[in-house]
C-alpha cells in the first residue's frame, strides 16, 4: 500500500514537469520571435521613408515606382542609381548587380537594402513588378480572341 506522502510526491513530480515544459516553451517561443525580428525587413513607400526615415543600417524594403528619366549607369558599368517615388516623395536608390528582365522606368519596384549615410537607399537586391496588364511576348501579336482559343485548347490537353 503507498503512503499519501509517495503520491503527493508523484503530483509535486507532474507539476514541476509541466512547469519545465511550459518554461521551455516560452523560452523557445521568444527565441524564435527575437530571431526574427532582427532578420525581418520592413516595408516603406516613398512618403514613409522621406517622413520616418528607418535607422541607417537597419534591413528594409522600399518600394514604389521607378521615375521617367532617373536610371544613370554609374561609370563602373556594374552600379545603377534611380530614383523610386509614389507621386508625394522621392528616394534616391543605389544597386550594383544584374538587374531584373522587367526593370524599366516608369514600372514597379521593390528595394531590398538599407538607409546610407548619405541619404541614399543602398539596395542589394531588386523585385521588378509588371503591371496588371502584363501580357507574355509570345501572346502580345494575338488578338484576345485568339488568346482565349488558345488559353481554351491548353486547359482541354490537361
Amino acid at each position: 500500500m503507498t503512503a499519501p506522502a509517495d503520491r503527493i510526491k508523484a503530483k509535486h513530480q507532474r507539476l514541476v514537469l509541466v512547469v519545465i515544459a511550459l518554461v521551455a516553451l516560452v523560452g523557445a517561443g521568444l527565441l524564435a520571435a527575437w530571431a526574427l525580428r532582427s532578420q525581418a525587413s520592413y516595408f516603406y513607400v516613398p512618403e514613409q521613408f522621406v517622413s520616418e526615415p528607418p535607422e541607417p543600417g537597419r534591413a528594409v524594403r522600399l518600394g514604389g515606382m521607378v521615375e521617367e528619366g532617373s536610371i544613370r549607369t554609374m561609370p563602373d558599368g556594374v552600379t545603377i542609381a534611380f530614383v523610386v517615388g509614389d507621386g508625394k516623395a522621392r528616394v534616391p536608390v543605389r544597386f550594383s548587380g544584374i538587374l531584373p528582365d522587367l526593370f524599366v522606368e516608369g514600372s514597379g519596384v521593390v528595394a531590398e537594402g538599407r538607409l546610407g549615410g548619405d541619404g541614399t537607399f543602398v539596395a542589394d537586391s531588386l523585385l521588378a513588378k509588371h503591371d496588371e496588364n502584363y501580357v507574355p511576348r509570345e501572346l502580345q501579336e494575338m488578338t484576345e480572341h485568339q488568346r482565349r482559343d488558345l488559353v481554351a485548347e491548353a486547359e482541354d490537353g490537361a
